[in-house]
Protein backbone atom coordinates (compact mmCIF):
# COMPACT_ATOMS: atom_id res chain seq x y z
CA UNK A 1 0.00 0.00 0.00
CA UNK A 2 1.25 3.48 -0.91
CA UNK A 3 0.37 5.93 1.85
CA UNK A 4 0.03 9.66 1.14
CA UNK A 5 -0.31 12.30 3.87
CA UNK A 6 -1.57 15.32 1.92
CA UNK A 7 -1.52 18.79 3.52
CA UNK A 8 -4.12 21.09 1.98
CA UNK A 9 -4.51 24.82 2.66
CA UNK A 10 -8.10 24.75 3.88
CA UNK A 11 -9.16 24.41 7.50
CA UNK A 12 -12.33 26.47 7.82
CA UNK A 13 -14.82 25.78 5.05
CA UNK A 14 -16.43 22.52 6.14
CA UNK A 15 -18.10 22.01 2.76
CA UNK A 16 -14.72 22.10 1.00
CA UNK A 17 -13.16 19.77 3.57
CA UNK A 18 -16.08 17.35 3.12
CA UNK A 19 -15.57 17.47 -0.66
CA UNK A 20 -11.89 16.62 -0.25
CA UNK A 21 -12.79 13.64 1.92
CA UNK A 22 -15.43 12.53 -0.55
CA UNK A 23 -12.90 12.68 -3.38
CA UNK A 24 -10.68 10.23 -1.48
CA UNK A 25 -13.62 7.87 -0.92
CA UNK A 26 -12.85 4.59 0.84
CA UNK A 27 -9.13 5.33 0.62
CA UNK A 28 -9.43 8.07 3.25
CA UNK A 29 -7.93 6.91 6.55
CA UNK A 30 -8.01 10.19 8.49
CA UNK A 31 -8.68 13.93 8.26
CA UNK A 32 -7.23 16.40 10.75
CA UNK A 33 -8.44 19.99 10.37
CA UNK A 34 -7.20 23.13 12.12
CA UNK A 35 -8.99 26.44 11.45
CA UNK A 36 -6.15 28.53 12.93
CA UNK A 37 -3.49 26.83 10.84
CA UNK A 38 -6.12 26.99 8.05
CA UNK A 39 -4.98 23.55 7.02
CA UNK A 40 -6.22 19.99 6.70
CA UNK A 41 -4.07 16.86 6.75
CA UNK A 42 -5.58 13.91 4.88
CA UNK A 43 -4.09 10.44 5.26
CA UNK A 44 -4.87 8.56 2.05
CA UNK A 45 -4.22 4.97 0.98
CA UNK A 46 -3.41 4.81 -2.72
CA UNK A 47 -2.26 7.05 -5.54
CA UNK A 48 -5.49 7.46 -7.50
CA UNK A 49 -7.33 8.77 -4.45
CA UNK A 50 -4.50 11.22 -3.77
CA UNK A 51 -4.82 12.55 -7.31
CA UNK A 52 -8.58 12.94 -6.93
CA UNK A 53 -8.13 14.95 -3.72
CA UNK A 54 -5.49 17.18 -5.32
CA UNK A 55 -7.70 17.91 -8.34
CA UNK A 56 -10.64 18.75 -6.07
CA UNK A 57 -8.51 21.05 -3.93
CA UNK A 58 -7.31 23.05 -6.94
CA UNK A 59 -10.89 23.39 -8.20
CA UNK A 60 -12.31 24.61 -4.87
CA UNK A 61 -9.56 26.62 -3.09
CA UNK A 62 -8.06 29.97 -4.02
CA UNK A 63 -4.78 30.74 -2.23
CA UNK A 64 -5.22 34.47 -2.87
CA UNK A 65 -7.86 34.50 -0.11
CA UNK A 66 -5.93 32.31 2.32
CA UNK A 67 -4.69 33.50 5.71
CA UNK A 68 -3.37 31.08 8.32
CA UNK A 69 -0.54 30.77 10.82
CA UNK A 70 1.08 27.75 9.15
CA UNK A 71 3.67 28.33 6.40
CA UNK A 72 2.46 27.31 2.94
CA UNK A 73 3.58 27.15 -0.68
CA UNK A 74 0.25 26.34 -2.27
CA UNK A 75 -3.29 25.03 -2.15
CA UNK A 76 -2.00 21.46 -2.26
CA UNK A 77 0.90 22.40 -0.07
CA UNK A 78 2.76 19.20 0.80
CA UNK A 79 2.29 15.72 -0.68
CA UNK A 80 4.56 13.18 1.01
CA UNK A 81 4.47 9.53 -0.03
CA UNK A 82 5.40 7.46 2.99
CA UNK A 83 7.68 4.44 3.03
CA UNK A 84 6.34 2.62 6.07
CA UNK A 85 9.33 0.25 5.97
CA UNK A 86 12.72 0.60 4.22
CA UNK A 87 11.61 -1.94 1.63
CA UNK A 88 8.79 0.45 0.58
CA UNK A 89 11.19 3.27 -0.36
CA UNK A 90 11.43 2.44 -4.07
CA UNK A 91 7.64 2.28 -4.43
CA UNK A 92 7.13 5.54 -2.53
CA UNK A 93 9.81 7.23 -4.64
CA UNK A 94 8.13 6.09 -7.84
CA UNK A 95 4.78 7.39 -6.58
CA UNK A 96 6.33 10.76 -5.71
CA UNK A 97 7.86 11.18 -9.17
CA UNK A 98 4.71 10.15 -11.02
CA UNK A 99 2.43 12.35 -8.92
CA UNK A 100 4.63 15.43 -9.38
CA UNK A 101 4.86 14.92 -13.14
CA UNK A 102 1.11 14.34 -13.42
CA UNK A 103 0.12 17.31 -11.23
CA UNK A 104 2.41 19.72 -13.07
CA UNK A 105 1.17 18.48 -16.44
CA UNK A 106 -2.57 18.46 -15.71
CA UNK A 107 -2.88 21.55 -13.47
CA UNK A 108 0.16 23.62 -14.53
CA UNK A 109 1.32 23.78 -10.92
CA UNK A 110 5.07 23.84 -10.25
CA UNK A 111 6.19 20.86 -8.15
CA UNK A 112 9.34 20.73 -6.01
CA UNK A 113 10.72 17.39 -4.90
CA UNK A 114 12.01 16.70 -1.41
CA UNK A 115 13.39 13.65 0.33
CA UNK A 116 16.94 12.42 -0.24
CA UNK A 117 17.76 15.46 -2.43
CA UNK A 118 16.74 18.10 0.12
CA UNK A 119 14.47 18.65 3.11
CA UNK A 120 11.03 20.22 3.11
CA UNK A 121 12.30 23.28 5.06
CA UNK A 122 14.94 23.76 2.36
CA UNK A 123 12.19 23.79 -0.28
CA UNK A 124 10.18 26.34 1.69
CA UNK A 125 13.21 28.61 2.06
CA UNK A 126 14.50 28.34 -1.50
CA UNK A 127 11.48 27.80 -3.77
CA UNK A 128 11.73 29.89 -6.97
CA UNK A 129 14.84 31.66 -5.66
CA UNK A 130 17.67 29.18 -5.14
CA UNK A 131 15.62 26.07 -6.05
CA UNK A 132 13.75 25.60 -9.33
CA UNK A 133 10.77 23.25 -9.58
CA UNK A 134 11.54 19.83 -11.03
CA UNK A 135 8.18 19.80 -12.82
CA UNK A 136 5.90 22.51 -14.18
CA UNK A 137 6.35 26.23 -14.80
CA UNK A 138 9.04 28.29 -13.10
CA UNK A 139 6.54 30.56 -11.38
CA UNK A 140 3.63 29.98 -8.95
CA UNK A 141 0.17 29.18 -10.23
CA UNK A 142 -1.94 32.37 -9.72
CA UNK A 143 -4.61 30.61 -7.63
CA UNK A 144 -2.90 27.46 -6.39
CA UNK A 145 0.75 28.43 -5.79
CA UNK A 146 3.17 25.51 -5.82
CA UNK A 147 3.43 22.04 -4.31
CA UNK A 148 6.19 20.16 -2.49
CA UNK A 149 6.03 16.45 -3.31
CA UNK A 150 8.14 14.21 -1.12
CA UNK A 151 9.16 10.75 -0.08
CA UNK A 152 9.89 10.02 3.57
CA UNK A 153 9.62 7.47 6.30
CA UNK A 154 6.95 7.58 8.99
CA UNK A 155 6.73 10.99 10.64
CA UNK A 156 4.61 12.15 13.57
CA UNK A 157 3.13 15.66 13.50
CA UNK A 158 2.66 16.78 17.07
CA UNK A 159 1.70 20.02 18.82
CA UNK A 160 2.24 20.95 22.47
CA UNK A 161 0.46 23.96 23.97
CA UNK A 162 2.03 26.26 26.56
CA UNK A 163 0.58 29.04 28.70
CA UNK A 164 2.76 31.93 27.55
CA UNK A 165 3.23 34.13 24.48
CA UNK A 166 4.45 33.25 21.01
CA UNK A 167 7.93 34.58 21.78
CA UNK A 168 8.24 31.95 24.51
CA UNK A 169 6.93 29.21 22.21
CA UNK A 170 9.42 30.27 19.55
CA UNK A 171 12.26 30.19 22.07
CA UNK A 172 11.24 26.71 23.24
CA UNK A 173 11.01 25.51 19.63
CA UNK A 174 14.52 26.77 18.96
CA UNK A 175 15.84 24.97 22.06
CA UNK A 176 14.39 21.58 21.13
CA UNK A 177 14.99 21.74 17.37
CA UNK A 178 17.50 19.15 16.15
CA UNK A 179 18.10 16.17 13.84
CA UNK A 180 14.97 14.36 15.09
CA UNK A 181 12.65 17.33 15.63
CA UNK A 182 11.55 20.19 13.44
CA UNK A 183 9.75 22.81 15.54
CA UNK A 184 8.07 26.18 15.25
CA UNK A 185 6.43 28.45 17.82
CA UNK A 186 3.01 29.56 16.61
CA UNK A 187 0.22 31.78 17.90
CA UNK A 188 -2.96 29.75 17.44
CA UNK A 189 -6.22 31.46 18.30
CA UNK A 190 -5.96 32.70 21.88
CA UNK A 191 -3.14 30.27 22.73
CA UNK A 192 0.35 29.37 21.60
CA UNK A 193 1.88 26.06 20.65
CA UNK A 194 5.16 24.42 19.84
CA UNK A 195 4.33 22.76 16.51
CA UNK A 196 6.60 19.81 15.73
CA UNK A 197 7.41 17.23 13.10
CA UNK A 198 9.05 14.22 14.72
CA UNK A 199 11.03 12.98 11.76
CA UNK A 200 12.47 9.90 13.46
CA UNK A 201 9.68 8.91 15.86
CA UNK A 202 11.33 5.60 16.71
CA UNK A 203 14.08 7.65 18.38
CA UNK A 204 12.16 10.74 19.52
CA UNK A 205 8.44 10.07 19.76
CA UNK A 206 5.53 12.02 21.27
CA UNK A 207 6.46 11.24 24.88
CA UNK A 208 10.07 12.36 24.45
CA UNK A 209 9.03 15.49 22.53
CA UNK A 210 6.37 16.38 25.12
CA UNK A 211 8.86 15.98 27.96
CA UNK A 212 11.42 18.13 26.14
CA UNK A 213 8.84 20.92 25.78
CA UNK A 214 7.88 20.58 29.47
CA UNK A 215 11.53 20.92 30.48
CA UNK A 216 12.41 23.82 28.21
CA UNK A 217 9.13 25.65 28.87
CA UNK A 218 9.79 25.46 32.61
CA UNK A 219 13.18 27.09 32.03
CA UNK A 220 11.31 29.94 30.35
CA UNK A 221 8.76 30.21 33.17
CA UNK A 222 5.94 28.50 31.28
CA UNK A 223 3.97 25.30 31.71
CA UNK A 224 2.48 22.85 29.21
CA UNK A 225 -1.30 22.91 29.06
CA UNK A 226 -2.10 20.33 26.39
CA UNK A 227 -0.95 18.14 23.51
CA UNK A 228 -2.33 17.28 20.08
CA UNK A 229 -1.53 14.47 17.67
CA UNK A 230 -2.03 15.58 14.07
CA UNK A 231 -3.17 12.71 11.87
CA UNK A 232 -2.03 9.15 12.55
CA UNK A 233 1.09 7.44 13.90
CA UNK A 234 2.62 3.98 13.43
CA UNK A 235 1.54 1.44 16.01
CA UNK A 236 5.18 0.72 16.86
CA UNK A 237 5.57 4.33 18.00
CA UNK A 238 2.43 4.12 20.12
CA UNK A 239 3.60 0.88 21.74
CA UNK A 240 6.82 2.58 22.85
CA UNK A 241 4.77 4.92 25.08
CA UNK A 242 3.45 3.67 28.44
CA UNK A 243 -0.32 3.16 28.23
CA UNK A 244 -0.82 5.32 31.31
CA UNK A 245 0.43 8.34 29.35
CA UNK A 246 -1.73 7.93 26.24
CA UNK A 247 -4.53 10.27 27.38
CA UNK A 248 -2.07 12.95 28.51
CA UNK A 249 -0.30 12.80 25.16
CA UNK A 250 -3.48 12.61 23.00
CA UNK A 251 -2.68 9.10 21.76
CA UNK A 252 -4.80 6.00 21.25
CA UNK A 253 -4.76 2.65 19.45
CA UNK A 254 -7.56 3.85 17.16
CA UNK A 255 -5.30 6.61 15.81
CA UNK A 256 -2.63 4.31 14.44
CA UNK A 257 -2.08 3.77 10.73
CA UNK A 258 -2.57 0.05 11.22
CA UNK A 259 -5.92 0.41 13.01
CA UNK A 260 -7.36 2.74 10.37
CA UNK A 261 -6.07 0.57 7.53
CA UNK A 262 -7.68 -2.52 9.07
CA UNK A 263 -11.11 -0.88 9.21
CA UNK A 264 -10.98 0.58 5.68
CA UNK A 265 -13.69 -0.88 3.41
CA UNK A 266 -12.38 -3.29 0.81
Amino acid sequence: MVLCVMNVSEGRDLSVIAALGAAAGAALLDVHTDPHHHRSVLTIAGEEAARAVATTAVALIDLRHHHGVHPRLGVVDVVPFVALTPSDTAEATRARHEFAAWFARTEQIPCFLYGPERSLPEVRRGAFETIAPEFGPGHPHPRAGATAVGVRGPLVAYNVWINRDVATATAVAKMIRGPGIRALGLAVGTGVQVSMNLIDPSAIGPAEAYDLVVERAAQAGAIVVGAELVGLLPRSVLMSVPTARWAELDLSEERTIEARSATRPG
